[in-house]
């Protein structure tokens, strides 16, 4: 890193900050704005709103805006220095334009990496305190498909063997109104157990079963005996069994894959969003690398009408890139299309354009 690395450089880091900044205040007074009553319903302090929401909801804000404010900054601080013929100098004084693009991928790879760290496992813990506040003081019911109790019906595969199905289940009070388990082996049912009532038991972390009927065949002789009461360990919590829409933001990675694992285990549909939100923690990182590149070679010449034509282009392509991923995610989640694939195909698409700008760039 020489002397005119570090210029660059710098000028690329604190122009992204200042970018960053700006937007992120701009985000939270309108999001203010727009939720003041809900704020003043919550009872909630000055500081407790802070503390219980925007200390959540501006790393999530700021997640979702990093990869665009990264391409700002590249092409507004370079369009600056193209307008002062910088970048003609440079190359009159002998520098390669390879070279010259070295600032921009350590920059970029700075800010990719930091984001890749953030979005594995920082961005989720500040989702969980801003979904907890968006569903106990805004939105309370939305968190649950369906009716708190009349349509909460789950269908699990628990392990390999064992299925287990809960009826008219209440995800407020931990119960269900019916309960039944089989354990099939070899296509035969060889156990199975029903109970009229179930109950998560805080005192002994598992569930109480009440007036359960228990049925034993081993193909030979069936066996059928009455239980008043007991207790069973389920490989379930009462957590796992609400359908809560914030479950994917506020899972770290690990937790995110360990979720994903357990699910298809015991059977579950619905595991492409899930699924693509864990490759999308990885792709989205590595298009800030891509569209730095871009914003360089966009940017690194000069044109008429200086750098409000270069950010008008690239608000367009930005606008595109964005248009693209929300476009490759409902594919996934709504459809039968790869999530790996959707999560990677607008970086794909982007570094063909990204090649293309820079054979055609002036060097």
């Amino acid at each position: 890193m020489k002397k005119l690395d570090w210029y660059i450089l710098k000028k690329f880091l604190t122009t992204f900050v200042f970018t960053m900044l700006t937007i992120t205040v701009i985000a939270v007074v309108i999001d203010t704005s727009e939720k003041a009553d809900d704020f003043v319903k919550s009872g909630l302090s000055t500081w407790g709103i802070v503390t219980h929401y925007f200390f959540g909801f501006i790393p999530f804000i700021m997640s979702m805006i990093f990869p665009l404010m990264v391409f700002i900054a590249a092409i507004y601080f370079s369009s600056k220095m193209a307008a002062q013929s910088e970048f003609v100098a440079i190359l009159a004084g002998g520098v390669r334009y390879n070279r010259m693009l070295r600032p921009y991928v350590v920059g970029a790879f700075i800010l990719g990496t930091f984001f890749w760290f953030a979005s594995q496992f920082w961005v989720p813990k500040a989702n969980e305190i801003r979904t907890n506040f968006q569903s106990t003081y805004i939105d309370p019911r939305s968190t649950y498909n369906g009716d708190l109790y009349h349509s909460n019906n789950f269908y699990l595969r628990v392990n390999t063997d064992t299925y287990v199905g809960l009826r008219y289940y209440d995800t407020t009070l931990k119960r269900a109104g019916a309960f039944f388990l089989s354990k099939i082996k070899n296509n035969h049912v060889y156990y199975n157990l029903r109970a009229e009532f179930m109950r998560w038991d805080t005192a002994k972390k598992n569930w109480a079963l009440t007036n359960v009927v228990e049925h034993t065949n081993d193909g030979l002789k069936e066996t059928a005996r009455m239980i008043p009461s007991m207790n069973i360990n389920l490989n379930v919590k009462p957590e796992e069994l609400k359908r809560d829409e914030y479950l994917k933001d506020k899972f770290t990675t690990p937790e995110l894959i360990r979720f994903i694992r357990l699910e298809e285990i015991r059977g579950s549909e619905g595991l492409n969003t899930y699924k693509e939100e864990r490759y999308h923690r990885d792709a989205t990182p590595f298009s800030v690398i891509i569209l730095t590149m871009m914003g360089a070679v966009i940017a690194t010449r000069r044109v008429r009408g200086g750098s409000g034509v270069l950010l008008a282009i690239g608000l367009v392509m930005a606008a595109l890139f964005v248009i693209m991923d929300k476009f490759s995610v409902t594919f996934a989640t709504k459809g039968n299309f790869s999530p790996m694939l959707a999560a990677w195909m607008p970086n794909i698409i982007f570094s063909f354009v990204a090649l293309g700008l820079y054979w055609k760039a002036p060097k």
